[in-house]
């Protein structure tokens, strides 16, 4: 980690429910968040494994809120490193605990190490799964980069996991989007989201607004996701908004060699400045 990342701690978002939350350096953004939850309820449910850079906090974190032994399942939203970078550790620590994934991102792991099939249960958008004391419902949150992806809505405490949707970077361990500084969650919106979704420039808004009104009719209070900070109320209503209003709109160019070339020069020169 960078010596000048802050130290995090979960936050409690609602009942029975905790933001993990980690940062990544940005440069002149900020930081962005590379965040997981724990739902702590009769049955104990890790909601994405965070990413390798974070593991030995990750795990502190994750088993300071329940331990290795209670967790009764552990859900990944996709395939990417930094939903599933510690799923390993977290399956040799929770021996109790059932994987709760998909087709697509049990393919695409195989790759990678031999997934425990007989731990695994397989739950796609439009299903449910009975927790004990609540029930989990997967859906297809409002924007994904992986085919793979699935959200969780938890009908108990209205919360839902929105994957990599509603993405935005943080000045630092703020962790709720009506903290953050005036216009920074405006600003960064677009450009963090369409970047790492370019399809909703092919989109027909009437057909994508059915898709959202169809998640916004569901009964969620509070939104947590990967790389945002979270929603509740008018800013979560604003979030649909400025989401809807992509479909169709003009896809924000990811950075490019510039930025590659001024990251270079400013890491050898505070190597210069180090050995001096």
């Amino acid at each position: 980690m960078h010596p000048d990342t802050p130290r995090t701690r979960p936050q409690r978002i609602a009942q029975d429910t905790y933001l993990v939350p980690h940062l990544v350096p940005a440069g002149e953004l900020g930081f962005v968040p590379v965040n997981s939850m724990v739902i702590t309820g009769r049955e104990p449910v890790v909601v994405d494994t965070g990413a390798p850079l974070h593991r030995e906090q990750w795990l502190a974190d994750v088993f300071g809120l329940v331990a290795p032994e209670d967790v009764k399942w552990i859900f990944v939203s996709h395939d990417d490193t930094d939903h599933v970078g510690n799923l390993r550790e977290a399956l040799d620590q929770c021996p109790s605990a059932t994987l709760l994934t998909d087709f697509q991102t049990w393919q695409r792991l195989s790759v990678d190490f031999d997934m425990p099939l007989h731990r695994m249960r397989w739950l796609n958008p439009g299903e449910s799964l009975d927790a004990g004391d609540r029930t989990l419902h997967a859906v297809l949150p409002p924007l994904f980069d992986s085919p793979a992806t699935r959200g969780l809505v938890d009908g108990t405490s209205g919360v839902m996991w929105a994957a990599d949707a509603f993405a935005a970077p943080a000045p630092g361990p703020v962790h709720e989007a009506r903290d953050l500084p005036p216009g920074m969650f405006d600003a960064s919106f677009v450009p963090f989201n369409s970047t790492a979704n370019p399809w909703h420039g092919w989109l027909d808004p009437v057909a994508y607004g059915r898709h959202l009104d169809t998640l916004r009719q569901l009964p969620v209070e509070v939104v947590a996701s990967c790389h945002g900070p979270v929603l509740r109320g008018e800013l979560l209503d604003h979030a649909y908004a400025m989401t809807h209003a992509m479909a169709g709109a003009p896809v924000v160019p990811a950075p490019g060699q510039p930025l590659l070339d001024a990251i270079l020069a400013a890491a050898l020169g505070s190597a210069a400045a180090t050995a001096r």
